[in-house]
């Protein structure tokens, strides 16, 4: 079994807390998804949709792909072992750090969207004599019920942010996740283009400038963590 992190540092005063110890090899796994999937998404929405729906969906697609390799970067510079320094540390933590905000949030963002325009794409449903058109009603809000389960990720102690900012400010940055994502779809529905592609731009801005802040907040914790902490050498 692994030790118990230490608690308190060599001059008596409480250490950063940093999240614990995650497995990079399932990280990797989560980028190849995370590269694939937006970007066949995206290119599916380019051959069906309609240029004029896109709105910003296809923007987000391609976002959440290109974030993915950037999260990889991140992960591949994970060591824990001799020679390792501050950076090295930290790197799983800010590759998913990556990965939960620019990445999967663009593509819960985009997927609304995206089902909508192709359900009722004309390119992809003709319409032809004596066809009936079947409205989906209530069930074409499917695809956002998995915005649930990521804000409960996040806020039930599984996110990288909490680590990073403290409760109230996590709490608020996920329920305006959860709020952009609500008026995009909205937007988007009520074909105002224009209002969907403020509120997806607002909702990239947030996720990059807090992952921005994130990365170096970690690197900062890990540097004074390990100043008033030295970690010990391996025998």
């Amino acid at each position: 079994m692994s030790k118990a992190r230490p608690t308190i540092g060599t001059d008596g005063l409480a250490l950063p807390i940093l999240p614990p110890e995650r497995d990079e090899r399932v990280w990797a796994k989560l980028v190849r998804v995370m590269f694939y999937t937006p970007g066949f998404l995206a290119m599916l929405l380019l051959k069906a949709g309609e240029p004029e729906a896109f709105g910003i969906t296809v923007e987000l697609l391609m976002l959440s792909s290109a974030a993915a390799i950037v999260g990889g970067l991140y992960i591949g510079t994970q060591s824990s072992k001799d020679g390792a320094d501050n950076v090295s540390k930290i790197g799983t933590w800010c590759g998913s750090l990556v990965l939960e905000l620019l990445a999967a949030v663009p593509l819960l963002c985009a997927i609304p969207s995206l089902f909508h325009q192709l359900a009722h794409s004309r390119l992809l449903h003709a319409v032809v004599p004596g066809s009936v058109d079947i409205s989906l009603g209530a069930s074409e809000l499917l695809p956002m019920v998995a915005i649930l389960p990521f804000m409960l990720y996040q806020l039930a102690g599984f996110g990288t942010l909490q680590y990073i900012v403290p409760k109230p400010v996590n709490w608020a940055i996920n329920i305006g996740i959860l709020c952009l994502i609500i008026a995009s779809y909205v937007a988007n529905r009520e074909e105002a283009y224009g209002w969907e592609k403020r509120f997806g731009s607002i909702l990239v801005v947030a996720m990059a400038c807090t992952v921005f802040y994130g990365v170096l907040k970690l690197r900062q914790m890990q540097a004074i963590y390990d100043a008033r902490c030295p970690p010990k050498a391996t025998k």
